[in-house]
């Protein structure tokens, strides 16, 4: 018997999004979007602002509804998967996320075994031991007892991929995890990242903002403009100084990074600033 198309997951790709139109009420983002995620990567869609890079997360996590074209999860269209279903498969950290007042972090991490509580199923021994691995995997297990509105911007963000964590989800999509971090937020942030990916196996799909960065972590990367997808691939072989000015419109060399010799972009000098004079 043929199999219908839309059933047959290749190997390799359990999330996928085929000619997808995008946009918000009648203003469209994105067209005809083909986008296919390597399973166990670590993907990372970077492009300018405006671009669609948050549009195509949103719907790739059932948060937007394509107006033309469809996700598909393990050879199903995500729309018509139940909501726990999917909770226990595809988990997302939104670029703002908002705690309710007066709780904790180990409360806020506890809710992320939501998906998997029911009727017959309520909370376990099991429930407890995920929630303080999560914990621990994201170091915040000694700020259990804090409360979440109390704490810095870098240690709220990884409560919150704790929580994401305890959901358990073999998928895992990060909208701009590192944005109003500092500079040593943000690489805490993505190294816990790159610890998942690489010692849980998990496939994560992130924003970001800054090309270095996800050029540094990506095993995989989309690079859009305008709506569209530019290149796809492994940063080494999609990261040039051709892509940078076409994506970015930014005129640059393309290096290497001399602590991980993954591609590193060097801004080309647009004026001689005033102490690199000559005296």
């Amino acid at each position: 018997m043929h199999e219908p198309e839309q059933s047959r997951v290749p190997d390799g790709f359990r999330l996928k999004g085929r000619g997808l139109t995008l946009g918000y009420d009648r203003r469209i983002i994105a067209e005809e979007l083909t986008v296919a995620i390597p399973d166990r990567s670590f993907t990372v869609i970077v492009g300018p602002n405006a671009c669609g890079k948050s549009t195509l997360l949103r719907a790739l996590a059932r948060m937007l509804k394509p107006v033309r074209g469809s996700v598909l999860l393990d050879g199903q269209d995500i729309a018509a998967l139940p909501a726990k279903r999917l909770a226990r498969t595809l988990g997302l950290l939104p670029q703002t996320s908002v705690a309710p007042d007066g709780i904790t972090v180990a409360e806020l991490v506890a809710r992320g075994r939501y998906p998997h509580q029911g009727l017959l199923r309520q909370w376990s021994p099991e429930d407890e031991r995920v929630v303080a691995e999560s914990m621990a995997a994201t170091g915040v297990a000694d700020l259990a007892d804090r409360l979440v509105d109390e704490l810095s911007g870098g240690q709220r963000q990884r409560v919150w991929i704790a929580m994401a964590l305890a959901q358990q989800t073999p998928l895992l999509l990060l909208d701009e995890p590192t944005t109003y971090l500092d500079i040593t937020h943000q690489i805490e942030v993505l190294d816990l990242c790159a610890r998942l990916h690489e010692e849980q196996g998990r496939t994560l799909v992130a924003v970001l903002h800054d090309l270095n960065h996800a050029a540094r972590y990506a095993t995989h990367l989309i690079a859009m403009r305008d709506g569209r997808v530019v290149a796809a691939g492994p940063p080494a072989e999609t990261v040039t100084a051709e892509l940078v000015e076409e994506v970015f419109r930014l005129p640059c060399q393309v290096i290497d990074d001399p602590e991980t010799g993954t591609p590193l972009v060097v801004p080309a000098a647009r004026r001689r600033l005033r102490h690199q004079e000559p005296v």
